[in-house]
């Protein structure tokens, strides 16, 4: 294994689809979570107010080598809800990071997020990476929360890692899921459950 990404894939379960982020996704994005600074507030991006701003954000994962960037299709409606990549891990070496990830408010606190982490952490492990990362700003309690409840374990806190959009330093969290800690999490998570996210 190499820190080569892997290439675009559709990944499904009974929740949700993950495909290749493409243009054809944005009116659905759009009104999944455009213009709303509460989703927004802790990407790297600011908020983007029309679809072509969003248009924009995605152009940029979508010809950076350094992510492979994959929309969220909730399977119930078959509408894109948000956006989610693998990205690469300079450093490390069989290491996947899975980032840059939002959901539409409407589906924050559902099933969601679990089934979108399954598909792609059991997939980074069917590709040989030994080491899965997940990072996020220092103030988002939420998404830290989230990154605990599938099994993530802190590694430390990058301080003053990067500016974000209003300018002010970001301390970076950094959390780890390791190959071998890996099956007793899918099987608690895969367990079905009220309100698991």
């Amino acid at each position: 294994m190499t820190s080569k990404l892997p290439g675009p894939v559709v990944l499904e379960n009974a929740v949700v689809r993950l495909e290749p982020l493409a243009m054809e996704h944005m009116p659905d994005l759009f009104a999944a979570g455009g213009g709303d600074d509460e989703v927004w507030r802790w990407m790297p991006a600011g908020t983007p107010h029309t679809e072509s701003e969003l248009a924009k954000v995605a152009r940029h994962l979508i010809d950076d080598d350094r992510h492979v960037p994959l929309a969220v299709v909730h399977r119930r409606s078959g509408r894109a809800v948000g956006w989610t990549t693998y990205a690469d891990v300079p450093g490390f070496d069989e290491s996947i990071e899975i980032g840059w990830t939002w959901y539409g408010r409407a589906h924050w606190r559902t099933n969601v997020n679990t089934a979108c982490k399954l598909l792609l952490i059991d997939h980074a492990f069917a590709l040989g990476y030994n080491r899965v990362l997940l990072k996020t700003d220092v103030r988002n309690v939420r998404s830290q929360d989230a990154i605990r409840r599938i099994g993530g374990v802190h590694e430390g806190t990058l301080r003053r890692h990067r500016k974000r959009p209003d300018g002010t330093w970001r301390d970076t969290v950094c959390f780890g899921i390791l190959d071998d800690e890996w099956p007793p999490h899918r099987e608690r998570l895969s367990t079905p459950r009220e309100g698991h996210a």
